[in-house]
């Protein structure tokens, strides 16, 4: 079969061997993911039709409203994930709390541990933008059949043994990466099935693209100031093109394939960063670093923080190596 033509569930099982710990578990879990990515397409596409879209009354942990997509995606993947007895634990952005998962015999059996948002960019719903999915994957360093710990979320974004995201948009794509690359998959409605559509996904070394909300300009520290100035320039190969949508895993996506990149800066109104680094920063600069980008918190590599709590907020800076390189040079300066 074409390259282009293998099916997701088959580019598992044909690279099974290529991931850190090839026990079939793994390919399990993802197929997991894959399953619930599946539903909640379905709900999402149909969102103007039926009511399930706007706020549910509800507020998360962020202190953020909580759309009713949200929530839907929440139980949705938390349930494929229960059903497959294969992980231990979860962290969601919705959940205050990790939640454990225990077998029929009442241990947690378990060898994986996930951290997802369910619903990036679910404020765009309502106007009929894209949004995605964000999960991360870890293997438990508690020993199995023990309950899992909050130790076993807090490892830094170098000990991921997976990370991805879904996109929902005029196409559904499934990304991922267990660390030999980064493989995008496209979903065909009508057979319901997701064909690898982008093989080998990289970053061009350059871009013209830079994604960051200027609406909070003034709150941000200087050197990003300076940075958002150059972009705009009218010198050499700028002013660059400004694209932000909003949603994280839709900026990354288009950054990725286009070249570009993304900025999410501390400021005077969110001194810690507002993303979250367990289940946003981490999978995506996992991604990052496996299609030749860079992806930092201005001071040091993402992927080496090691993380204090389940909800922590960072910095976020992701993009295409000589574009960062520049950045980098703005804020050591």
């Amino acid at each position: 079969m074409s390259q282009q033509k293998r099916t997701l569930g088959e580019f598992i099982i044909k690279n099974q061997s290529s991931f850190p710990y090839s026990s079939g578990e793994l390919s399990s879990l993802l197929n997991a993911l894959r399953l619930a990515s599946k539903v909640v397409n379905h709900e999402v596409n149909k969102a103007g039709l039926v009511d399930i879209f706007g706020d549910s009354g509800d507020v998360n942990v962020q202190g953020e409203s909580q759309q009713k997509l949200d929530v839907f995606a929440n139980k949705t993947f938390i349930q494929s994930l229960k059903n497959r007895d294969i992980v231990c634990g979860i962290v969601s952005e919705e959940n205050d709390e990790f939640i454990t998962i225990e077998g029929q015999d009442r241990k947690s059996n378990g060898k994986y541990v996930v951290l997802m948002d369910p619903l990036d960019g679910s404020s765009n719903i309502d106007v009929n933008v894209s949004v995605g999915t964000i999960f991360s994957i870890f293997r438990r360093i508690t020993p199995v059949g023990t309950p899992v710990e909050q130790k076993d979320f807090l490892q830094p974004g170098r000990k991921q043994v997976a990370a991805g995201y879904v996109v929902y948009g005029t196409s559904t794509m499934l990304v991922y990466t267990t660390g030999d690359g980064v493989n995008g998959f496209t979903l065909n409605p009508a057979i319901g099935s997701f064909y690898l559509s982008h093989p080998d996904m990289k970053f061009p070394k350059k871009g013209k693209i830079y994604s960051v909300n200027e609406g909070n300009y003034s709150h941000f520290p200087k050197p990003v100031k300076k940075y958002i100035k150059y972009c705009q320039e009218v010198k050499e190969d700028r002013p660059y093109s400004h694209r932000y949508i909003g949603s994280l895993v839709s900026d990354f996506h288009r950054n990725m394939i286009k070249g570009g990149i993304y900025l999410y800066p501390n400021s005077t109104v969110n001194k810690d960063g507002k993303l979250r680094l367990l289940y946003e920063c981490n999978p995506i600069a996992f991604l990052t670093e496996q299609a030749n980008g860079i992806a930092t918190n201005g001071k040091q590599n993402i992927l080496d923080i090691i993380p204090s709590n389940i909800h922590e907020r960072a910095p976020f800076y992701c993009g295409s190596s000589s574009m960062m390189n520049k950045l980098q040079e703005f804020i050591e300066k």
